[in-house]
Order: structure tokens, then C-alpha cells, then sequence
């Protein structure tokens, strides 16, 4: 059985939102946790000046410090709380609403609107704009700092995010059916098999910028890289074993050459974007790309909470 310590900084897999709000119930609860996660050791050093010969607890304000480096003074010694530098940092709100939303957000699989996060936490008399700060403040918390180029079996493809011609202005239109020259925005993705993906936006779809993308997310001995017949894939060969679909003639599959499993995690980010946001911007549409990736990357992780609020 986990004991208390364990428990608060490895989360169980699938935890009911009833076990959160027993974990999280107050304030100093989420402030522990956080402590932990962000400062396993301690606070070992100044966030300012990075020493940590000069940094001691303040016992009459609890979670802050102090630091008497005469280098990091500005007048009075420099003091910080457990909020500085992180995504938590000037809220106005209790840490036990982030904890809400952020478990939400990671607990909805095709994502969750930002009315649908007012109507939950903030109620309908409070600004839209509040819900949509904090989903996008945890949005850009969920990235992967150990990156590791993918390996296996790779699969290469792009996307494009946008409205269809159709339904835009009559001064919008672009009389073009589907592709970057209809104004979408074009994502680019790569997934091993049974394993990790990446994305991004990208600006075209010539081959330096296909090429670029497969060389820096994809590692050297890898044992297939399967795209479809685009022409900006055709310099893989011969860095790495490559082998295409031609889905213009009717093929998706063959052997275990196909793209089934990017398309499929496509189908999940389009999912959500017409479903539940509706309207995604090119400005912010990386961060939903982090939010999608993120919750793929980390559907085994059982500390998948964890890893936010470590990040955050």
C-alpha cells in the first residue's frame, strides 16, 4: 500500500475526481504537493542569483523565502513564494481550482472547451477570458523537456487544420479544395508505433521543410519510416529505410507499410477541434498541438498529473 508521502508524489492511474478533491481538499494540501514535485530536495537555491548559502524559510510567512545575497537585493532582500516562476505565478485564483481544470483537461480525451471549464469552476457571471487564460497557461505546461528522436516502426505525415472554402466569406474564399493554398494552417507529425508522437506547424510542405522535420524527430537506425507518396519525402533514402503508400491509386496498406496510426491520432486532434473548440487560431493552435501530444505521449504515465505540475 502507498503511505501518504508516496501517494502525494505518485498518483494512482485513472484517480476518480472524488479521490482528487480527498487529496487536494485545501489549499496547503495543493501547496505541498506542488512543493514536492517542483523541489524534491528542497529549495536549494535562489531563483534570482541561484545561490543557496543565502536562502532560508521565513517561519511567519509560510511558503517563502528569503535570500540575503547583497547581489540579489533590490533595496529590501529579495523574497519569493512557492508560486514563483511557474504558470501559478500572480493568480488570483485558489491552487484547488488549477488542480480542477488541469485534471479535466487531461481527463478529456478529444479536450474540453473553455465555456465548458466556466460553466464547471467559474460560473456563467464570470469573464470567458478567465477560463481560457488558465486552459492556455496549463496548455504550455504540458511538454516533454527529455525529448528523445523516435525509434521502431515511424510513421510520417501532415495535416491540414482550418474551415472548409465553403463556409467562409465570399472575400475568404479561396476556391481551392483543401491543402495549404486554401489558407489551413498545415501540421506535420510523426508517431512510432506503440510509442511516442510529435508535431508542428509548419509553414509549406516543400522538402526541406518535410526533410528538416523527418531528420530531427526521427533517430538514424530506425527499421522503417512509412509515409504516403508525397514527392518531399523522397530524399529519406538512403538515411533511412523509407517506403511509401500510394493512396492516390487506392493503397493504404501494405505489409507494415501504412500510416494508420498518425491519421488516427489526426482524426482524435480534428475530433476536438471540431467538436469541441469549434474555432482554433494558427496564433494558438501549438498550444493545443502540446495539449493533444501531451495526453498520447503520457496515456501509460499513472504520475501523468504529476508530470504537469513538476513542469508547470
Amino acid at each position: 500500500m502507498l503511505t501518504d508521502r508516496n501517494f502525494c508524489v505518485r498518483f494512482l492511474f485513472m484517480m476518480t475526481f472524488q479521490q482528487l478533491m480527498a487529496r487536494f481538499p485545501d489549499e496547503d494540501a495543493c501547496r505541498k504537493f506542488l512543493f514536492e514535485r517542483r523541489w524534491p530536495d528542497g529549495v536549494v537555491h535562489c531563483p534570482r542569483c541561484a545561490k543557496s548559502e543565502t536562502v532560508y524559510a521565513l517561519k511567519a510567512f509560510p511558503w517563502r523565502w528569503e535570500c540575503s545575497n547583497p547581489e540579489c537585493r533590490s533595496g529590501n532582500a529579495y523574497r519569493f513564494s512557492l508560486l514563483v516562476g511557474t504558470i501559478f505565478e500572480n493568480t488570483k485564483h485558489p491552487l484547488v481550482t488549477w488542480f480542477k481544470v488541469l485534471y479535466t483537461i487531461l481527463q478529456s480525451k478529444k479536450g474540453v472547451s473553455s465555456r465548458q471549464i466556466r460553466r464547471m469552476f467559474f460560473g456563467e457571471t464570470s469573464s470567458l477570458h478567465t477560463a481560457w487564460y488558465m486552459c492556455h497557461r496549463l496548455r504550455a505546461a504540458m511538454h516533454d523537456p527529455d525529448f528523445k528522436q523516435l525509434m521502431g516502426i515511424v510513421e510520417v505525415d501532415e495535416t491540414f487544420i482550418g474551415g472548409k472554402d465553403k463556409n467562409r466569406h465570399w472575400n475568404k474564399k479561396t476556391h481551392i479544395k483543401g491543402g495549404e493554398m486554401s489558407n489551413k494552417t498545415t501540421v506535420i507529425g510523426a508517431i512510432s508505433r506503440k510509442g511516442n508522437v510529435i508535431c508542428k506547424i509548419i509553414e509549406s510542405t516543400d522538402t526541406p521543410t518535410l526533410d528538416r522535420f523527418v531528420r530531427q524527430a526521427v533517430a538514424d537506425k530506425v527499421s522503417l519510416v512509412a509515409t504516403d507518396e508525397h514527392s518531399g519525402y523522397r530524399l529519406l533514402s538512403p538515411t533511412y529505410p523509407h517506403q511509401a503508400v500510394r493512396h492516390g491509386r487506392g493503397e493504404y496498406v501494405r505489409g507494415e507499410v501504412h500510416t494508420n496510426n498518425i491519421e488516427s491520432f489526426w482524426a482524435l486532434l480534428k475530433r476536438g477541434v471540431i467538436g469541441t473548440y469549434h474555432n482554433v487560431s494558427k496564433k494558438y493552435l501549438p498550444l493545443y498541438l502540446a495539449e493533444f501530444q501531451f495526453r498520447h505521449n503520457n496515456r501509460n504515465n499513472p504520475d501523468m498529473f504529476g508530470v504537469v505540475i513538476a513542469g508547470s
